[in-house]
C-alpha cells in the first residue's frame, strides 16, 4: 500500500448498519475535514485527469460534486455536475438505470459538453456501477468522449467494474482504494 493510500484509508470512518441494517457505510467526512488528506485526494485525482487528456470532469450526484469541483480547478478544466432527474432547469439528457431495487435517472444540461469534450467521471465510490455506466451513457448521447472514470474508493465484491469495463470501451477505470 503506497503511502497516499494510507492516508487515505485511515481517514474513511466504517459505519456500521447505516443506512439500514447489515450495510458497512464508508464515511468520507473525516477525509474532508483533514486539508492534508483532502488536498492528497484532489491531487491524486487531478492528476489522473490530466495524463488522461481530459478536458472537463463530471461529478456524480451528490459526493462526487464534491471531490470533482476541486479536482476540476486543480486539473485547470471545466466542472458539469451531473444531478438526480428534475434538479436542473433548462434542456437537459436524461438517462435512467436500474437499482438493486428499483431505478433511477440522471440528468445533464444538454449544452454543457460536446464533440471534442473528453470528459473524466469523478465519484467517490464505485459499488454496482449503475450511475457511472449512467452517467458513460449520458456524455457519449453528448457527443463527448470518455477520457475514464476515477473513483476514491471501489467496493469490488459489488462487481461495479464488471459492469463498467463493457461501457467504458477502452477508457480507464482507476480507485486509489480497492475495498
Amino acid at each position: 500500500m503506497t503511502d497516499i493510500q494510507e492516508l487515505l484509508l485511515s481517514r474513511i470512518r466504517d459505519v456500521a448498519d447505516y443506512p439500514e441494517p447489515g450495510v458497512m457505510f464508508k464515511d468520507i467526512t473525516p477525509l474532508l475535514a483533514d486539508p492534508a488528506a483532502f488536498n492528497a485526494l484532489t491531487d491524486a485525482l487531478a492528476g489522473i485527469g490530466t495524463r488522461e487528456g481530459a478536458t472537463k470532469v463530471v461529478g456524480l450526484e451528490a459526493r462526487g460534486f464534491i471531490l470533482g469541483a476541486p479536482v476540476a480547478v486543480r486539473a485547470g478544466l471545466g466542472f458539469i455536475p451531473v444531478r438526480k432527474a428534475g434538479k436542473l432547469p433548462g434542456a437537459t439528457l436524461r438517462q435512467a438505470y436500474d437499482l438493486e431495487y428499483g431505478s433511477a435517472e440522471i440528468e445533464v444540461h444538454a449544452e454543457d459538453l460536446a464533440v471534442g469534450d473528453r470528459v473524466l467521471v469523478v465519484d467517490d465510490v464505485l459499488a454496482t456501477g449503475g450511475t457511472a455506466e449512467a452517467s458513460i451513457e449520458l456524455i457519449r448521447r453528448a457527443g463527448a468522449e470518455v477520457a475514464g472514470v476515477a473513483v476514491l474508493m471501489e467496493l469490488g465484491f459489488l462487481g461495479g467494474r464488471a459492469r463498467l469495463e463493457p461501457a467504458l470501451d477502452g477508457a480507464p477505470l482507476e480507485s486509489l482504494l480497492r475495498l
